[in-house]
């Protein structure tokens, strides 16, 4: 045995080309690994790039899985990183498939070795090529790192001379270009134009403009009328454009599809019935917005109504949606598929169906291998049976639950979002209620892994609490009081913005703000809107990174139509990247993009455009691009697996090292290019393979699930149908009539007339027909 080539002042990587053999059947500090079914070989071969020796892995047939030549995960041989640093990563390849990528591992402290990240995938080389990725940001915790090369199709990579180094510190030092205030916490603008429309749905749509859709608005007289809105938003100018609208879109679903449309599924065919024995319908109609033509176009019927559907975009441009109402207020049991292939919802035939009830607005968020994380974030009173979370695999037809997920009861409008990057595959989920049982809204945060083969949810840090106004004006916030409502908006520095939010059902605004930090899993409160965004309201990321807040619809009935714009702090941190040129915005899966930057930049990232009604946006994602960096060229390296990045139209930001984004340039995603291939595939990971939570397939087949009428958590025998009376008031409330008339103007319900004869909150003590009125808000 020769002495081991040592890693070198400039190299840290020993044996870099493979010159050393090992004890056994691979050279000193590489190793065999890898996973799935297939047939596979790892040879030293003499076919050098420099040297005598190189290393050969082929796959000759694969189901699934990959193969990899390592660095030895030791000590001894994987190399030394330090936290917040970058490294540059180097080799030479020879490849006859388009299915090798360099994939990267790190050693944890605490938690041991763990996949981290794939870099770049490897064009097909018939001849010595290099490749050159640069690593993120190295997370804390972690002390050392190990790589090499995935093959995981059929074919062969030849990798020699192999190379990393440190990436220097770049010599930027933070400036701070505002007032104090404004760089540690940002600021608030209120525009000066209203929201013209009674929007609870907000769509930005590619080149930044916001479809903004109210339909009926939730408001009966508008329903009477037919007079269905929505608005196209301009933030260049602040303009607002009136979309005639078909259909009573109201708690329609929504999402993108690949080509820039917007899909949208249901919505409202009709209204409860005064005397509260029919509840909330919902249509089978379907339509597509185009932002080019600005106009509404009908698809063909869902197979089944669908008021609060889910709606997620698959890696193939299909997209399923389940839960809702049905057309005579029923619980809608059946899955729609939406085929990017045909354009049309298919026929019920051709839809794996489990016959299971997944409630209203189910956080259905795609996950790497192709499967649903149902978060167990929803919309309306308790979550579905089991855990309250769990995964779903469509073609398998399975249900598995997923334990750790705190208060399973009280997560009704809750917040779940996929946290940067989308590589990580964690999903943090905040807050929520019931408008069941009315207690206050909780702090909770629960975080999953998805990575770790049993995955489960772990309590996360509580949320900040703020003020919330309990009728007298705002106060702060006590015990373990938190927010419903409240939405969450990923950032182009990796933080997630949540905002807004309401302590009780449709009443109490809160206001706090703050900035979730994936990296520390810590909390950092911030300037907070001044208007209240409780029900019904959305928060979205602008091109320009900035947060747009629109809504907020008291049980009162009322609407605010004051929209709220957040600058964060990162936009008073010193000049902006900028973006000079994008060489080609049409992208494919496994590609190389190359921009041109202004300055140095320190990651880049395409951040999927929100679609966000009631707390949920399940598609929202956030895509690391690793960075291959000359001077102010920068090579973009795109994923290749399109779970992690569904097609369509992306915000593409650059980032510098003080977390200073360039303002968004457009760019369309589709392909995927490697998937042309005979044999091709995405490069998939083994995560969340073996789950230990109750397993079941698919029920036995029925109609409907039962709902209640009730379902919205309001009282119908009072007031207009757009007033909600809760069904339950708030338990600090005395169940009298002079306390809960009091709650009532409290919270500015004004005159409220007695619909029929039944008054089972006793609020028309005197028989006037009139709830609280001046005879009835004395004695008991």
């Amino acid at each position: 045995m020769t002495a081991p080539q040592p890693a070198s002042a400039a190299n840290l990587i020993k044996n870099p080309g493979f010159e050393t053999a090992g004890t056994g059947d691979m050279p000193y500090c590489w190793k065999q690994s890898g996973w799935g079914d297939n047939d596979f070989t790892f040879t030293t071969t003499t076919d050098a790039h420099s040297g005598s020796r190189a290393m050969k892995v082929e796959l000759t047939r694969r189901v699934d899985g990959d193969r990899k030549a390592l660095i030895t995960e030791s000590a001894e041989c994987a190399p030394v990183v330090s936290p917040g640093k970058q490294y540059d990563l180097g080799l030479w390849y020879r490849t006859t498939t388009p299915d090798a990528a360099i994939t990267l591992f790190r050693h944890d402290t605490t938690a041991g070795w763990q996949y981290w990240t794939d870099l770049k995938t490897l064009d097909l080389a018939g001849d010595w090529t290099e490749a050159t990725v640069r690593t993120p940001e190295v997370p804390a915790g972690t002390d050392r790192i190990a790589w090499g090369v995935s093959v995981y199709g059929t074919g062969s990579a030849t990798t020699d001379d192999y190379t990393m180094d440190q990436v220097p510190d770049p010599v930027l030092p933070p400036q701070c270009t505002g007032t104090a205030e404004q760089c540690a916490n940002g600021e608030w603008d209120v525009l000066p134009t209203r929201n013209p429309v009674r929007s609870m749905h907000s769509v930005v749509l590619p080149g930044g403009k916001v479809l903004l859709i109210a339909g009926s608005g939730n408001d009966e007289s508008m329903f009477e009328a037919g007079t269905f809105t929505s608005a196209v938003y301009d933030p260049a100018d602040g303009s607002y454009k009136i979309i005639p609208t078909p259909k009573d879109m109201f708690c329609a679903g929504h999402v993108q599809l690949q080509d820039g449309r917007v899909l949208i599924m249901s919505g409202n065919k009709g209204y409860p019935t005064a005397d509260g024995r029919i509840g909330y319908q919902g249509f089978k109609d379907s339509y597509v917005f185009d932002p080019e033509t600005e106009t509404y176009t009908r698809t063909n019927d869902m197979n089944d109504g669908h008021w609060y559907p889910s709606a997620t975009i698959l890696g193939n441009g299909d997209v399923l949606s389940f839960g809702g109402l049905r057309e005579d207020s029923t619980g809608s049991v059946t899955a729609e598929r939406f085929s990017e292939a045909e354009q049309q919802w298919q026929p019920l035939w051709k839809v794996n169906q489990t016959w299971s009830y997944w409630g209203l607005y189910p956080s259905m968020i795609l996950m790497q291998d192709g499967r649903l994380f149902y978060s167990g974030s929803h919309v309306f009173g308790n979550n579905i049976p089991g855990t309250g979370s769990a995964i779903y695999d469509y073609d398998a037809n399975t249900i598995t639950q997923v334990p750790g997920l705190r208060d399973k009861d009280e997560r009704d409008q809750s917040a779940s979002v996929l946290l940067p990057p989308a590589q990580d595959q964690k999903v943090l989920t905040l807050g929520g209620g019931n408008i069941d049982s009315n207690p206050e809204a909780n702090r909770l945060t629960d975080i999953i892994d998805l990575k770790q083969p049993n995955p489960s949810y772990v309590a996360g840090p509580p949320i900040p609490q703020g003020t919330v106004d309990l009728g007298d004006g705002p106060v702060p916030q006590t015990g373990d009081q938190g927010k419903m409502y409240l939405s969450a908006v990923l950032l182009p520095d990796g933080k997630v913005l949540e905002t807004g939010g309401a302590l009780h059902n449709r009443a109490n605004p809160v206001y706090e703000t703050s900035l979730f930090d994936p990296q520390s899993e810590t909390f950092d409160p911030v300037a907070v809107d001044p208007e209240a965004r409780g029900y019904h309201s959305s928060a979205f990321l602008l091109p320009d990174g900035r947060v747009m807040a629109t809504g907020d619809n008291p049980g009162n009935g009322s609407w605010n139509h004051d929209v709220s714009v957040y600058s964060p702090p990162y936009l008073f941190k010193g000049p902006r990247p900028r973006i000079t040129s994008v060489i080609d915005t049409e992208w494919t899966y496994g590609d190389t993009q190359r921009i041109t930057v202004d300055r140095p930049i320190a990651k880049a990232e395409l951040i999927r455009p929100a679609a966000v009604t009631h707390a949920s946006d399940p598609n929202q994602r956030f895509v690391d691009l690793p960075l291959s960096v000359d001077g102010g060229n920068v090579d973009l390296n795109v994923t290749s697996n399109p779970n992690l990045a569904p097609p369509g139209w992306y915000m593409l930001f650059a980032v510098d090292a003080n977390g200073v984004p360039s303002v968004a340039k457009w760019v369309h995603l589709q392909g995927p290019r490697a998937l042309k291939a005979t044999d091709a595939a995405a490069h998939v990971h083994d995560f969340a393979d073996a789950p230990e939570g109750k397993a079941a397939g698919p029920g036995k087949k029925r109609t409907a699930q039962k709902v209640s009428p009730t379902i919205s958590g309001c009282d119908r025998h009072y007031g207009s149908v757009n007033v909600c009376v809760p069904t339950h008031f708030p338990a600090e409330v005395k169940k009298t009539t002079a306390a809960r008339c009091e709650w009532l103007r409290a919270n500015d319900y004004g005159r409220l007339r007695l619909n029929g004869k039944d008054d089972p909150l006793g609020l028309d003590r005197n028989g006037d027909g009139v709830a609280c009125g001046r005879g009835d808000r004395t004695g008991r």
